[in-house]
């Protein structure tokens, strides 16, 4: 256990000190700031523009703004704070693999399986962190202006957009102990991603798809109930969890 604690520790420093966890904090609390500023703006964007959008003939109403228009902009923005988490961590295993620095902690008697398990709860950490960051400042700035109860399901569409990043970053963890660059680590889970939206074009498998649990807009508008979205849940679980045991046995038969 002692190694494996040494290795965490390695992994958290080292994030630190490259600046990759203040990087993604600025990000996340940014997005979070600019979900319910892009909403107040709106009103006032639309009736600058009035004047301009009646001269080519379009006509402006009056625009309704709540903490519904910023949720709905907090969603928009969330997968740009992913993929830059993915850009981000895409090198996790593989600047080991090329630095060597991983063949000097294997010879001290960590195990590979803890390699896996300790870069992946840390990846889980941050992604936890940075996300419910967003959540928080949102929600804060949303309670001020608005009432956040008018946007129905919040905490279930909230936790189900976590969940899909926790699925990616299973799909970072096998796809870096298969890949030795970041280049096809990142293509990998971006491949993987969009096969799952494609899947989601077919109503017979739409319900089973991890991408799913990004359709957060039926939610919020109480269009649609939890149960829409168990099958969803219970699958992306189920990978989650198989891409995290399967990454073990590949790691230990990879030559490093």
């Amino acid at each position: 256990m002692k190694s494996l604690f040494a290795f965490m520790k390695k992994e958290w420093l080292e994030t630190v000190r490259s600046g990759k966890i203040v990087i993604l904090v600025i990000l996340f609390v940014l997005f979070g700031i600019m979900n319910p500023a892009v909403a107040k703006l709106t009103p006032w964007l639309m009736e600058t523009l009035a004047d301009s959008l009646a001269e080519a003939g379009m006509i402006v109403t009056a625009v309704q703004v709540d903490a519904l228009t910023s949720w709905t902009q907090f969603f928009k923005n969330i997968p740009i704070g992913l993929i830059a988490f993915v850009l981000i961590y895409s090198n996790t295993f593989t600047k080991e693999y090329q630095s060597g620095t991983l063949v000097l902690m294997l010879t001290k008697g960590l195990a590979r399986c803890r390699v896996v398990l300790s870069k992946a709860a840390l990846m889980l950490l941050f992604w936890t962190f940075c996300y419910l960051l967003s959540f928080a400042v949102t929600y804060g700035y949303n309670a001020y202006f608005w009432d956040n109860s008018i946007a129905c399901h919040l905490l279930p569409a909230v936790a189900n957009w976590w969940l899909f990043g926790v699925w990616v970053i299973s799909l970072i963890v096998i796809s870096s102990a298969l890949s030795s660059s970041n280049t096809s680590v990142i293509l990998g889970t971006g491949a993987i991603v969009l096969a799952s939206y494609f899947a989601g074009f077919f109503p017979k498998l739409q319900q089973y798809t991890p991408t799913l649990l990004i359709n957060t807009a039926s939610l919020l508008s109480g269009s649609e109930g939890l149960d829409a979205y168990v099958k969803a849940v219970v699958i992306t679980v189920v990978l989650c969890v198989i891409c995290i045991a399967a990454s073990i046995p590949i790691m230990n038969k990879r030559q490093i």
